[in-house]
């Protein structure tokens, strides 16, 4: 049997059997879409950021190291994937066609999609994302010419910022499942036990609560290894007096509700409560700040104001949150928002942001703790359940 006939087989039982969310769901959604295509004089989109996929057709795999991408226009979804990738397509994407292309001969990608995009005179395209292969964008401009293809990544961005009902229910499931994953991780640190040891028990219990293959990893670091931004662990035995950074987050449907802890393997010296008491101080003047119409740079504003004493000594990305949603690996950051100076958008009630509240004191160590917020009328509301204290652990 081949792939074609597979994909058909398949469809005659399971289609859609794995579809996230209702049909009204998906097509609110298109909806929005398209009519932000007609404002912007697409005929046509070209997605292939696989969560830009996901969100129009629900179409879900852990394999996202090859091509795939949708035609999005006024009247069709067409998705395209890799033979082996036919059955996810099948069982968890609303389309109104799939197209396979063997796995081994990409060039077979070409030769339909010009098919579909030869009738569209200006077609949409995520420039920056890096789903976008070069080989393919050269095969089509040199078929179709280069001026058709337009920078639209920002089209998908707007409207996924705004979570709707449905999703933010899969984020707070997200929440809860993440801090289940922290508190098992949490309950084995002690001297001796290394950062991979607590990594898995953090991994399991994640996995055990109903999480999906995640797009990121569970992190932890310990020591002077928290002082390094996106390290991981590495065999790394803990030592009394240690701080133990840790940074989950679970997938449900795709979503996730990151959320970071520190906690030391005995007692926080005055310095570290110090700085933990300052991750406090920034997330609540970046809550306040969270209200529908206010500015991301406005937020931010207000978080380097409260750090703005210790910007010589401590080290943080600048970066006072960013919008997540469903993604994918390598990472859980949505990519279409970031709460940072001269961001000049405004929050909207709905918008989900991870506030990443981590200073690091460079080869020493460093305290992080965060919580995933919604924006309401009231300011940042958190879905994830975080305590903000630093947690101080039996040596």
């Amino acid at each position: 049997m081949d792939y074609t006939a597979y994909r058909h087989t398949l469809a005659e039982t399971l289609a859609c059997s794995e579809l996230p969310f209702s049909a009204d769901e998906y097509e609110a959604r298109l909806g929005k879409v398209r009519a932000a295509m007609q404002r912007q004089g697409f005929e046509a989109l070209l997605l292939t950021d696989p969560a830009d996929i996901n969100y129009l057709t629900g179409y879900h795999t852990f394999e996202v190291s090859v091509h795939a991408c949708l035609v999005c226009t006024a009247q069709r979804l067409v998705l395209q994937v890799a033979s082996i990738e036919t059955g996810a397509a099948v069982v968890s994407a609303r389309a109104d066609e799939i197209l396979g292309y063997r796995w081994e001969n990409p060039d077979e990608v070409i030769g339909p999609l010009c098919d579909l995009l030869a009738p569209c005179a200006r077609v949409g395209i995520d420039g920056w994302h890096a789903s976008l292969r070069q080989g393919v964008m050269a095969a089509l401009t040199a078929r179709l010419g280069a001026g058709r293809f337009q920078e639209a990544g920002a089209l998908l961005d707007e409207i996924r910022l705004v979570k709707s009902d449905a999703e933010l229910a899969c984020l707070r499931e997200s929440a809860r499942i993440t801090s289940a994953g922290l508190e098992a991780a949490m309950a084995v640190i002690r001297p001796g036990v290394t950062d991979n040891e607590v990594a898995a028990e953090g991994a399991r219990a994640l996995l055990a609560a109903g999480s999906e293959f995640m797009s990121l990893q569970p992190i932890v670091t310990s020591a002077e290894r928290i002082s390094v931004i996106h390290v991981n662990h590495k065999r790394r035995a803990i030592a009394a007096g240690d701080p133990v950074f840790l940074e989950f987050g679970a997938a449900y449907q795709r979503y996730t509700a990151p959320m970071m802890r520190t906690a030391i393997a005995g007692q926080a010296s005055h310095e570290m409560q110090a700085v933990a008491d300052l991750c406090r101080e920034l997330y609540e003047a970046l809550c306040r700040h969270m209200l529908p119409g206010e500015t991301f740079d406005a937020a931010a504003r207000a978080a380097e104001a409260v750090l703005s004493g210790w910007q010589e000594t401590l080290f943080h990305s600048g970066v006072f949150g960013y919008a997540v949603g469903a993604q994918f690996p390598p990472s859980w950051v949505e990519g279409s928002g970031y709460i940072a100076s001269g961001q000049a958008r405004s929050f909207e009630a709905g918008m989900v942001f991870h506030l990443p509240l981590c200073l690091r004191l460079p080869g020493h160590w460093g305290i992080g703790l965060s919580d995933t917020v919604m924006v309401t009328e009231r300011g940042g509301v958190a879905l994830t359940d975080n305590d903000w204290r630093l947690r101080e652990l039996p040596a």
